[in-house]
Formats: C-alpha cells, structure tokens, sequence
C-alpha cells in the first residue's frame, strides 16, 4: 500500500491534534489541499473569492481551478495579511467566501474577517501553507475557518517532500473531499462527482509523521533565530508581530527603501536571501483588473526581502547574516 492507506490515516489522526482535532485530509500538495477545500464547499463557477492581492500565486490559482474569480484586496502595511477592511470593500453579491493567508507565518486578523463573513454569510478558508504551529489569541492557525490548507512543500516548517493536508470543520464537506481527491469516490468504482488524484503517497506521510513529532523542536529553533534577527537588526523594519499573535517565521521578512542593495549585497555574500513575493497580484492579467488600488500590497513587494531563519541555522550564521545587514 504505497498511496493512502494506514500510514496516511494516522498522520492525518496526528496533525489533526494541532488543529483543535478537525478532520484532516492529505493531499499531494498545498495547491491540491486549496482545491479541495473550495471544492468541497461547493465554490465554483459564477462565484468571487477575495484573497489577498499580496502573496504566493497558488492562493489565487486554486480560486481559478474550481472555476471561481478571484477578487484581490489590499493587505495590511505592518503583517501583510489580508486587510478586513479593503475585503469589506470588495464584497458583492457574488462574493462565496474570503481566502486569508497567513503569511510568512503570521496569523491573519482571523476575529475581525470572521465578523465580516458572519455578516455577508460568506465561508472561510484559511491558506494555512506557511503557518504549521502558528495561533492568534490561543486558537491554532487552521482552526479558524470552514476548511484551512497546510502545505508540506519542501521549504516549508515541516515537510514530505510534497505534500498538503486539507482541514475542515464540518463532517459532510469533509466526506465531498475525500470523493474530490480520490476520482469523486468514496466506495471504489462508484463516481459520486468528477474528482482528482490528489491522493498522499504513504511514503509522504511517513516523513511527515516524524517531521510533525519534530515541529515543536524546529519552531523554537527558528524563534530563537527570529529573537536574535530582532535585538541586533536596527537598519531595516523587522516583523512586527501582532498582539496575542504566535509568528512561526517561515520566512524572516525585512522591509528596506534600498531592498535591492540590500538583497545584492547579502548573495554578494553567499547568503541566500530571497524576495516574497517580487509583485502584487493585480500585475498579472491572468488574476483580472480592475481600479481598485492595492497601494500596501505594491508597498510590500517593493520593499521585502526574506533572510534566512531556518532551524539548521547557528549563532554564528545569524551573526554572520546580522553583520552584513547592518552594513
């Protein structure tokens, strides 16, 4: 049994312990567990999903995939998660849900977007893929929503290579999703809808098990680095971490007005800094235009750079990082 099976049950019966025990689905990727989250809600064609017009373009890809519009609202200038007010301003009559991101491992403000959906009757799906571990006021990331997304891509917190794992909080959209990402099967050879294979190899979920168990250690090991980023940088804004908010750092975001010097001087220097994410999402047509301005997702995207934060990392790597920074 090399797809699906015993191994994968029981990394979905352990994962589901950090997400307040909603049920779990592995998928083989984060893009597939997004998928099969709107899916699974029954979003689909005619219906607008707002994301954020700041972050990685699966978010928006997914909405596209089910045959949804995505509508791109502004994000917040300080964590750059979606913006609650910018998504009530987006809101219409075709609006079927709002898709925040946890970025970079923030939580997004996941109390004041819940009154917005409660109000318009709007679902909520977490794009959870940075924020393995991360919570906002004692409620884990993944447990906000209608259904969240985790990926276990390789760069990620925790990882199976690749890999996702789609988490809902009702039992019936659950059921749809289990048809969704096996051919639209729950019994074999019995189609109940058109499905995918985004099936998990049981190999994947055997590494993921380990790499769950492992978590808690790597998260502190990448607090501790955030820690030191934070006492020694004084040249560039460092992340800002909201009040009863748990950043889980999967990237470690400096915002400079001379970003690209910066970034040239730090692989100048053998370190490899990277830029999350080089454009807001109104600059691709494939996403739609419209008038509405995204000036703090422009802002963002001139202006981040990533430096490393991973729990591989030491003291002496962190100084060495510190030092040309600050140059």
């Amino acid at each position: 049994m090399l797809t699906g099976g015993e191994e994968v049950e029981r990394f979905e019966q352990e994962f589901g312990k950090m997400v307040d025990h909603r049920r779990c689905l592995a998928v083989n990727s984060g893009t597939s567990a997004l998928i099969t989250c709107l899916a699974a809600l029954g979003i689909g064609e005619g219906d607008e999903v707002i994301v954020p017009g700041f972050t990685f373009g699966a978010t928006a890809n997914a909405v596209l995939l089910v045959g949804a519009s995505p509508v791109l609202a502004d994000v917040d200038p300080v964590t750059y998660c979606l913006c609650p007010h910018s998504v009530r301003e987006r809101i219409t009559s075709r609006t079927a849900a709002i898709l925040p991101v946890h970025l970079y491992g923030h939580p997004a403000p996941m109390e004041d977007l819940l009154k917005v959906a409660e109000q318009h009757g709007l679902a909520v799906v977490e794009d959870a893929a940075q924020a393995h571990g991360a919570s906002s006021g004692g409620v884990p990331c993944g447990a906000f929503g209608d259904a969240a997304a985790f990926s276990f891509h390789a760069t990620k917190n925790m990882t199976t290579g690749e890999g996702g794992m789609a988490v809902f909080n009702d039992a019936q959209a659950a059921e749809r999703a289990a048809s969704i990402r096996s051919q639209g099967m729950n019994t074999a050879y019995q189609y109940e809808m058109a499905g995918f294979n985004f099936r998990m190899p049981a190999t994947a979920a055997a590494i993921g098990r380990v790499q769950l168990r492992r978590l808690p250690e790597l998260t502190e090991k990448r607090l501790k680095h955030a820690d030191s980023y934070e006492e020694m940088i004084t040249k560039h804004r460092t992340p800002r971490v909201m009040a009863g908010a748990r950043h889980v750092y999967h990237q470690y975001t400096l915002t400079s007005s001379n970003r690209d010097v910066l970034l040239a001087r730090l692989r100048e220097s053998g370190i490899d800094a990277r830029v999350y994410y080089p454009n807001p999402l109104s600059d691709f047509p494939i996403y739609g235009h419209d008038a509405y301005p995204l000036p703090n997702a422009r802002d963002a995207a001139s202006a981040v750079v990533s430096i490393p934060v991973g729990p591989h990392m030491s003291e002496v790597d962190i100084v060495r990082v510190v030092e040309v920074v600050e140059s």
